[in-house]
């Protein structure tokens, strides 16, 4: 089975103006949206600490990424639908209201209206993540982990300098009367607003609508079958069907769009095993970078006065956005260069890497920053690798359903990942997270390293 996303070898004329505009915008936004998300993560568990305790710190965390990872759901339906742009406009309407309730909870220490808040603010990092699906759409095959990149990059922008702005936004929003670690939510909430705005207004022609136009216009005439046969026509060999030529473009992905939910997406991802390891990669990648970085602040707030912590926990998170954005479009040549499970085998030695690092820092700050900035750049391998793997595995129809369900995924597993983390820190201590965050890649490995065609569906043929 081809998918219409691999199948123009050369870009059309009329597309490339569009998807030149669409990474302008996604560039954009994705600054606006990164300051909004970073400033929240920066300081959303050292909230939750003050108010609940420590042991729970990792619960508001947990229920920013389950919020992230359950509006998936919803925001992959519309996007189904109606496609990208209204789908990124409410995932960051939604962030905004979370914001907001966040800044409620802090003013009258009521913890489930926090825990709400927070489930609420993972709107912002579902835009996000969507955001870098957006740029595939209508992407060149040689091209799609560069362009991918570029926009998980643009989030360096906003996301290095946004811990940095927390005590900033505290300092100024104390004076208007609102309590301690409060203002940056407010900063985070008109952030996304501004996004939304922007996209709301200004993504048109949509990319994901375009892309399937342009698909049905080179499919020749055909009557429509179920979305449930999109799984069928996928062999589990990732060969074409029937073992002959693949076919240049999938008719049947790109009309079967408005079935195709998440049980559609699951039988899909089982028939190809590129997009299994593309969602295993991303949710095991983050799995270990949430699990870790979660409790740094608290790791930091073990060995510093309150008046330094946020300081050094701006320094630090800084530092570790740095790795996780900042050289992602390296990782994206190199996803093109050397292959997509190379990249992500090679992020995986990079997350190692980084608990064996920070495990042993003690109270170490440096040291510390170090660990975090290789858990970045480990987390930036497998995602950029994974998502280009998968996006380039399933046809138009679809994608959008098998993107959700990655997200989803991946969400479910960082948010037990902050869970656990909460009290393992609590009664085992940061060393223990760092190794158990080790072992959790054990299964990646595994499944990186099967001889199981990796390529896009006509070239695994």
């Amino acid at each position: 089975m081809a998918t219409d996303l691999t199948a123009p070898r050369t870009v059309r004329p009329d597309v490339a103006p569009i998807q030149r505009r669409t990474l302008r915008l996604l560039f954009t936004t994705q600054i606006v949206g990164g300051i909004g998300v970073t400033i929240g993560i920066a300081v959303g568990a050292l909230l939750a600490a003050r108010i609940a305790g420590t042991a729970v710190a990792g619960l508001a965390q947990s229920a920013g990424v389950v919020g992230a990872a359950l509006l998936a759901v919803p925001v992959t339906r519309i996007m189904t639908r109606h496609g990208r742009r209204p789908g990124l406009v409410v995932a960051y309407a939604v962030g905004a209201v979370g914001g907001v309730l966040v800044v409620v909870a802090a003013a009258t220490r009521w913890v489930p209206l926090l825990f709400l808040g927070m489930l609420f603010f993972g709107g912002g990092t579902a835009a996000n993540l969507q955001a870098r699906y957006a740029a595939v759409d209508l992407a060149e095959p040689a091209r799609r982990g560069r362009q991918l990149s570029v926009i998980v990059w643009a989030t360096t922008i906003g996301a290095v300098a946004a811990p940095n702005f927390a005590a900033l936004a505290d300092r100024v929003t104390t004076g208007w009367g609102l309590p301690p670690l409060a203002g940056p939510f407010a900063f985070s909430a008109v952030a996304f607003v501004l996004a939304a705005v922007v996209l709301l207004g200004l993504l048109r022609p949509d990319p994901l609508l375009t892309a399937r136009r342009l698909a049905a216009a080179d499919t020749p005439p055909t009557a429509d079958v179920p979305a449930a046969a999109v799984a069928a026509e996928a062999p589990a060999d990732g060969g074409p069907v029937g073992g002959g030529a693949a076919p240049t473009a999938a008719p049947v992905g790109v009309r079967a769009t408005r079935g195709a939910g998440m049980r559609v997406a699951w039988s899909v991802v089982r028939g190809r095993p590129a997009a299994r390891l593309g969602i295993a990669a991303v949710a095991v990648g983050h799995l270990v970078m949430v699990a870790v970085m979660s409790m740094t602040p608290v790791r930091l707030g073990e060995s510093h006065a309150d008046a330094d912590v946020l300081r050094l926990v701006g320094i630090v998170l800084s530092l570790h956005i740095a790795g996780m954005y900042a050289f992602s479009p390296l990782v994206g040549w190199l996803t093109d260069r050397l292959g997509r499970r190379a990249v992500i085998l090679g992020g995986v030695g990079l997350l190692l890497a980084a608990c064996a690092v920070a495990g042993t820092a003690g109270h170490h700050t440096p040291r510390l920053s170090v660990g975090l900035v290789l858990l970045g750049l480990g987390w930036s391998g497998t995602m950029v690798a994974g998502s280009t793997l998968l996006s380039e595995s399933v046809s138009a129809g679809v994608r959008p359903s098998v993107q959700g369900l990655s997200d989803l995924t991946m969400g479910l597993a960082g948010a037990g990942a902050a869970v656990v983390s909460g009290f393992v820190m609590e009664f085992a201590g940061y060393p223990v997270l760092t190794l158990l965050a080790a072992v959790a890649t054990v299964p990646l490995v595994a499944l990186a390293l099967r001889p199981v065609p990796t390529g896009a569906p006509d070239e695994e043929g």
